[in-house]
């Protein structure tokens, strides 16, 4: 069994996502990755707002897109966010946003843990643990 995080979020397209023709604008699949990745992180013990309140920030450091079918106002969309490995010094979440079973978009982000001055640091200690207890109890499953 492959050894991954998971969740899943769900969103109603905004009339102020979509261009002129109803049609989601592409740059907009970049929030919803964010809400994914806070969700996740959330749903696994580590808010964001607790990383920051630590001095941890997690700039992107890269980013990828693939769109197949367009998001048109009013759709609920799920992202589904996954965690395959992990983090050390980056964390690498991939996305899939659906509209029921149908795949609309793919994409990747990759973070670096940094300090308040900028400095690339290791993920805070409680982190650590939460990831290894996550990736221990899909191992366990």
């Amino acid at each position: 069994m492959d050894r991954v995080i998971q969740s899943r979020v769900e969103v109603t397209v905004r009339y102020a996502e979509t261009d002129m023709m109803g049609v989601v604008y592409h740059g907009n699949y970049l929030p919803w990755f964010e809400v994914g990745r806070t969700t996740l992180l959330k749903e696994m013990g580590l808010p964001y707002r607790k990383l920051e309140e630590q001095g941890f920030r997690l700039p992107v450091l890269e980013v990828a897109v693939k769109y197949f079918r367009p998001a048109v106002y009013d759709d609920t969309v799920t992202i589904i966010t996954t965690l395959r490995e992990k983090p050390l010094l980056r964390i690498r979440l991939e996305y899939e946003v659906r509209r029921g079973e149908e795949l609309l978009v793919t994409g990747h982000t990759v973070h670096a843990f940094i300090d308040r001055q900028g400095k690339p640091v290791r993920p805070p200690p409680d982190a650590v643990v939460l990831f290894a207890k996550a990736f221990r109890a899909v191992e366990i499953s």
